[in-house]
């Protein structure tokens, strides 16, 4: 592409040295320069990258972009701006041709449930026979193939190309898993969501928001950003019984179709009979009624599901016609997945990692409890370290609970285990720091008709321990240890 072509994006910039005729790419890691390329600084929370540009330069870099003039350099190009990320997403989107627009844009936002609602719509989609995509906690999916993605919400380079890969792959549609963090930090600026979801918005991530007003206006921007022209279809599909859906339905100028218990909302769910493996329920909406089965486990996988049902009613299809595969849709990994064996315990695995999600979890399983439940919790690297009381507040409701950490990082094993503690409401519990451990404890500790649920893990298969990751899989330690058993 020209470089003019995108310099001319700008109406307040700085340029320093040869403007080279042609931009080959554009990057914010220095260590995918190729020769021609556009390397954007960006400043993150652990990495400046004013600190590459010589590095970038060295692997064959021509443009640089960036906020502060000292880095300034006379073997490239060098274009001073206010905002390196808002430019970035400029850029990018108009070298990659603006690829949302070409895609049916799902945006699912919320504190629970983001990937359950992301995984229902992006199988139910391709199940109907429309070619679709998903990123987010569980990767990037097209094709029957996942990769790893390094947030839920990845940096919008790595967003816009993997549009670009799924336009090339004949796709129709892409759901963005979309965090709070992601929102404001702009990693969805420039991509055109048709169709915001929001689950619910409960305590989560106050260490980094500080309170429940900046956290809901961060979810909020997501909706906002549905913009503001109206001659588009686009559509907010909101949780009706989550007080936070008013704020939001008033932030976009877009039809709101709304999901929930309360017969006040589009999409309704009554009737409902809930099971050891999943749920069926009555679901009223604005094309009649219907008697749903599925495989996920609780009332907040009902939430889940009646938010996917209105999602893809809102994208164009009929009720009937999500519903009939609707059955086939099985549980993602390490979400409320159960793990069998002959001589029992049941084994649930969760990513429950809030106050909210674990009391949903526990009390989805405490109707199919014969003897104990034992529940184990843990948490780490000093994120938000208010709601652990919290959550074992929860927990106490479990006949047992293990109380250990999770990506400890550089956070002392003593602080986490004591920051649980102070909110057990019980003395049926034991601390033990080193998480494989505490899952061999929950199962060696289980009877036949026991229940075990290990939270707050899920489908991770690395641990955080000091500044390095080690394989840990919450799943292949259960597994080992009930086949143990005999």
């Amino acid at each position: 592409m020209e470089t003019t072509e995108l310099l001319n994006l700008l109406k307040i910039k700085t340029v320093t040295g040869t403007i080279p005729s042609k931009v080959t790419g554009i990057q914010m890691d220095s260590r995918k320069i190729k020769h021609g390329n556009c390397f954007i600084c960006v400043v993150g929370s652990n990495v400046d990258g004013h600190d590459f540009v010589e590095d970038a330069i060295r692997r064959g870099a021509s443009l640089i972009v960036a906020e502060k003039r000292e880095v300034v350099s006379e073997s490239a190009c060098f274009v001073l701006v206010k905002d390196s990320m808002r430019v970035m997403a400029r850029f990018v989107q108009h070298f990659y041709g603006y690829p949302s627009s070409e895609l049916a844009v799902f945006g699912v936002t919320g504190t629970n449930g983001k990937t359950t609602v992301s995984h229902m719509i992006y199988e139910l989609l391709e199940a109907a026979g429309r070619k679709s995509a998903s990123s987010g906690t569980l990767g990037f999916r097209m094709d029957g193939i996942s990769e790893p993605t390094q947030n839920t919400t990845s940096d919008i380079i790595s967003s816009v190309e993997i549009m670009q890969r799924v336009i090339n792959n004949d796709c129709e549609a892409i759901v963005f898993e979309t965090s709070s963090q992601g929102i404001i930090n702009g990693r969805m600026w420039g991509i055109d969501v048709d169709i915001a979801v929001f689950t619910n918005l409960t305590h989560d991530h106050l260490d980094y928001h500080k309170t429940m007003e900046h956290y809901g206006y961060a979810k909020g921007l997501l909706f906002a950003q549905l913009g503001q022209d109206v001659r588009k279809e686009k559509y907010a599909v909101l949780n009706h019984d989550d007080p936070w859906a008013l704020a939001f339905s008033k932030m976009t100028p877009f039809e709101t179709i709304t999901y929930g218990l309360s017969e006040k909302a589009d999409f309704y769910a009554n009737r409902i009979e809930y099971k050891e493996n999943g749920a069926a329920f009555l679901l009223h909406s604005p094309q009649g009624s219907y008697t749903v089965s599925t495989s996920f486990i609780g009332e907040f996988n009902v939430y889940n599901t009646l938010a996917a049902v209105a999602a893809l009613y809102a994208y164009g299809l009929d009720v009937h016609v999500i519903l009939q595969y609707m059955p086939g849709v099985r549980p993602a990994s390490g979400r409320m997945e159960k793990l069998s064996h002959a001589s029992g315990p049941a084994v649930y695995i969760d990513y429950a990692h809030t106050p909210d999600a674990i009391e949903k979890a526990v009390n989805s399983l405490l109707p199919f409890k014969k003897e104990r439940l034992i529940v184990l919790i843990g948490s780490g690297n000093f994120r938000d370290r208010f709601k652990r009381p919290m959550m074992a507040e929860k927990a106490s409701v479990a006949d047992y609970v293990v109380i250990t950490t999770n990506n400890p990082g550089e956070e002392a094993v003593a602080t986490i285990l004591r920051d649980f503690e102070r909110g057990m409401r019980h003395d049926r519990y034991i601390c033990i720091g080193d998480r494989a451990e505490a899952v061999r404890h929950a199962i060696r500790h289980a009877a036949t008709n026991d229940i075990v649920l290990l939270t707050d893990k899920g489908h991770e298969n690395t641990m955080l321990i000091g500044s390095s990751y080690f394989p840990h899989s919450d799943k292949e330690i259960a597994l080992e240890q009930l086949n143990l058993r005999t």
